[in-house]
């Protein structure tokens, strides 16, 4: 098992990684001080495999789960589904010592904490991804939402876990295309933070396609500890925290574009990501090196780098919707070099709307 440290001043957890947790986990519960009756979200897919096993690590702590299932998919992310779920926390009797528990990928993840956040003003959250994008991405750094249908993430708050519990062994379930989703946002830890990183995921990328025990161990350490060493240096997104959206302003116009359904959110930040680095290199920053060698481990890695069903101008006018935006400019997060990203408010229009061309495909 190996251990990851989010050092907040008030807030701090530990994220816990390995095969096999179930000892943790029972633990865990069992210790923590947190009323019998647990709330645990799962989607209609996860639930199916995994519900029935979690619940009965909960009985083994002493608790009295219920499972809640929301449909599997990006429309969960909903206040009617947050609504339904406060209806069951209520019904199942939910008090402000009793758990809710985030069992799945990142919709579930998000909405159960955007629920933990809110129900009597704030209840123990505590994440247990199964999918590698949650693992190594949303199940970090306390960020929990739903989507407005104008915007991503737009309702939302800062909200972290009491702990993280990362079971490597769901992702032997994975599809390939659930696994190139999650590959998305580990490539870009490696852009904007660690350039050996990102040589390690060009020289093991057979590896981590064929998911390997120490390829997946390593990729889901590497990540987390990045995030981790970001957020406890700026928990609330200040300042540095906003480098993690790199490839995400264009990334959730493509989403929104396309209706939440043609992309799944790492293939939408990997075109997102493309759309960065074009832009980085148009205002001169990046050179063509760099573009394809991001270009290069993308497409090893099956995610793709042009979107369709977007467009120059929807595409364009969504980015104002983006929670980035403030007082009418756009935070755009810009490769300086494989392993270093900054930050800019007053990109031009031009520059912008000619590398979204580059990422449309007719």
């Amino acid at each position: 098992m190996r251990e990851v440290r989010v050092d907040l001043p008030e807030n701090g957890y530990d994220i816990l990684i390995g095969e096999d947790l179930e000892a943790e986990i029972v633990s865990f519960f069992a210790g923590a001080g947190f009323s019998s009756q647990v709330l645990v979200f799962s989607d209609s897919n996860v639930g199916k495999v995994h519900g029935e096993k979690f619940a009965e690590l909960l009985r083994r702590a002493g608790k009295r789960p219920t499972v809640h299932l929301v449909p599997a998919g990006e429309g969960s992310k909903s206040l009617a589904e947050a609504e339904r779920a406060y209806t069951r926390a209520i019904e199942v009797g939910l008090d402000r010592k009793s758990a809710i528990v985030a069992l799945g990928g990142g919709v579930v993840g998000d909405l159960a904490g955007f629920v933990a956040a809110t129900y009597m003003r704030g209840v123990p959250f505590v994440q247990i991804p199964t999918s590698l994008l949650a693992q190594v991405d949303s199940s970090v750094g306390g960020k929990v939402a739903v989507n407005h249908r104008l915007g991503k993430n737009l309702i939302g708050a800062f909200y972290q876990p009491k702990r993280v519990f990362i079971n490597l062994g769901c992702l032997s379930t994975l599809p390939r295309r659930e696994l190139s989703t999650g590959l998305g946002e580990v490539v870009k830890y490696g852009v904007i933070y660690d350039g050996a990183f990102f040589s390690y995921l060009e020289e093991h990328a057979e590896a981590v396609l064929a998911m390997q025990l120490p390829a997946m161990e390593h990729i889901v350490l590497r990540s987390c500890e990045i995030k981790a060493e970001v957020v406890t240096q700026d928990e609330k997104e200040a300042g540095l925290r906003a480098i993690l959206n790199f490839g995400h302003t264009m990334g959730h116009a493509i989403e929104k574009e396309t209706r939440y359904v043609r992309y799944n959110h790492g293939e939408a930040v990997a075109v997102g990501m493309m759309g960065a680095a074009y832009l980085s290199r148009e205002l001169g920053l990046v050179g063509d090196a760099e573009v394809a060698q991001l270009r290069g481990l993308l497409e090893k890695f099956s995610l793709p780098t042009q979107a369709e069903g977007c467009t120059e101008d929807g595409m364009y006018a969504a980015i104002f919707h983006d929670k980035k935006a403030v007082d009418g400019k756009v935070k755009w997060i810009l490769m300086e070099s494989v392993g270093h990203a900054r930050v800019a408010s007053d990109v031009p229009e031009a520059a912008v709307r000619k590398c979204m061309r580059m990422i449309v495909s007719d």
